[in-house]
């Protein structure tokens, strides 16, 4: 009776840990919750054939190449203004699990990633590595309002600013 009594608990715990790893709404348009299969490519060297080491090592827009040969790019990570490189980095040109949401902004069909994992059983991670890798890159603490509001603080993109002006037409 143990023996049954311990099966099922650990049958039940593997389906609610499975469980509590999909998607969460954002009430998002068109809000699509999905979990895919797919291979961590540079979109740049998939589109053009310019395909440096280690997927542009972090400083190029990183996809999700479906099996069926869709090339899905992840609009962003669960932080605010981060795109999912640093996320998928670590996975360049393996097969990787993304549990996320596709929706529609403005007739354009875009996935924003939330969870990932390596394929097909890896352990999962959740997409907010960006603000933690920021801070400790800038010196600050990762739970600051610097570090919240990383776009309004970050050095590269004041020095854009500085160079092109907000709106990027100029001083």
């Amino acid at each position: 009776m143990k023996a049954i009594i311990a099966i099922l608990t650990l049958v039940l715990s593997a389906a609610w840990t499975a469980g509590a790893l999909a998607a969460e709404s954002w009430g998002l348009p068109e809000e699509e919750k999905t979990r895919f299969e797919a291979k961590v490519v540079d979109a740049l060297c998939e589109l053009t054939g310019d395909c440096p080491d280690r997927c542009g090592g972090g400083k190029r827009q990183l996809g999700l190449l479906t099996g069926e040969g869709e090339l899905i790019l992840p609009l962003k990570n669960v932080v605010p203004f981060a795109g999912a490189t640093v996320e998928l980095l670590e996975f360049c040109g393996k097969q990787v699990t993304a549990d996320g949401l596709f929706s529609t902004n403005r007739g354009i069909k875009v996935f924003a990633l939330q969870f990932v994992r390596e394929a097909p059983d890896g352990k999962w991670q959740r997409a907010n590595r960006f603000a933690g890798q920021w801070a400790e890159a800038n010196g600050v603490d990762a739970k600051s309002k610097t570090t919240q509001q990383w776009f309004r603080n970050d050095p590269a993109v004041m020095k854009v600013i500085e160079r092109d002006g907000k709106l990027g037409t100029g001083k």
